[in-house]
C-alpha cells in the first residue's frame, strides 16, 4: 500500500469519528455532486469542529458552502445562542444543501444565503461581528475575502483559511499563470507579511491556515 495512503487512513482510524450525517453528505456528494474532492471530509472536518470548541463563538461566517459539510463540523461548537451565517455563489447547490441541513437539528442554527459573498458581507449591518470566519469559496478571491471580514471580527475573533497549499501548487513555477493559484499565493503573501497576525498553516489535507490578531494571544 502507498505510505502515504497508509498514514491517512491510520490518522482517520486514530480520530475521533464522523457523526452518521457527515457520512450520509459524504457518500451522496461522491454520488451526485461536481468535484467531490472539495468536500471538507472526515480528518479537517474533525478539526474544524474542534477548533470551533475550542473557540465557542456566537457567531460564525462562512463563505463557500458546497454541500454543507463543513457549515456542519463549523456549528458542533456554537454557543448556546450562537448562529452560523454560510454564504455559497453557486445556487445551483442550495437544495442538496438545504436538505443536508435538515440531517441534523445543528442545520437550524445555520442560515444559508446563496450570492456574491463580498457583496452580501457588505450588506451586513455595520455592528455584524463574528467569532470565527472560515473562508473556503473562490481562491481568486481569497484577498477580497480577507478585507472584508479582517474588521468584521469581534475582539478575539479568528480566522480559517482552506486549500492555501492548493495540491503544492504555491510552490510550482508550472502553475504561475493559473489565476487560483496566483490568487492564493497572494493571500498568504499578504497574511505573511501582516505582523499584527499570528498565523499557521497546517499542511493538513489541501492546506489549512489559521490565524488571529496578534494582541489577543498576549
Amino acid at each position: 500500500m502507498n505510505k502515504t495512503v497508509e498514514l491517512e487512513e491510520y490518522i482517520e482510524r486514530h480520530s475521533s469519528s464522523e457523526p452518521e450525517y457527515l457520512q450520509i453528505i459524504t457518500r451522496t456528494t461522491h454520488q451526485h455532486a461536481v468535484n467531490p474532492h472539495m468536500l471538507s471530509g472526515h480528518v479537517q472536518g474533525r478539526l474544524l469542529a474542534l477548533i470551533s470548541k475550542m473557540i465557542s463563538p456566537r457567531r460564525i461566517l462562512e463563505i463557500g458552502t458546497y454541500t454543507g459539510y463543513s457549515a456542519l463540523c463549523l456549528a458542533e461548537g456554537l454557543a448556546a445562542d450562537g448562529r452560523l451565517l454560510t454564504i455559497e455563489r453557486n445556487d445551483e447547490l442550495e437544495d442538496r444543501i438545504r436538505e443536508n441541513l435538515a440531517l441534523t437539528e445543528l442545520g437550524r442554527r445555520i442560515e444559508l444565503r446563496t450570492g456574491d459573498a463580498c457583496e452580501m458581507i457588505r450588506s451586513l449591518p455595520a455592528d455584524e461581528r463574528f467569532d470565527l470566519v472560515f473562508i473556503d469559496g473562490d481562491k481568486r478571491e481569497y484577498v477580497e475575502y480577507w478585507n472584508a471580514v479582517k474588521d468584521r471580527l469581534t475582539e478575539r475573533g479568528w480566522i480559517i483559511a482552506d486549500n492555501t497549499l492548493w495540491d503544492g501548487h504555491v510552490v510550482d513555477a508550472n502553475y504561475d499563470k493559473d489565476a487560483q493559484t496566483r490568487g492564493l499565493r497572494a493571500f498568504n503573501d499578504k497574511v505573511a507579511v501582516n505582523e499584527e497576525w499570528e498565523k499557521v498553516i497546517i499542511p493538513l489535507r489541501d492546506g489549512l491556515s489559521v490565524m488571529c490578531r496578534r494582541d489577543q494571544t498576549r
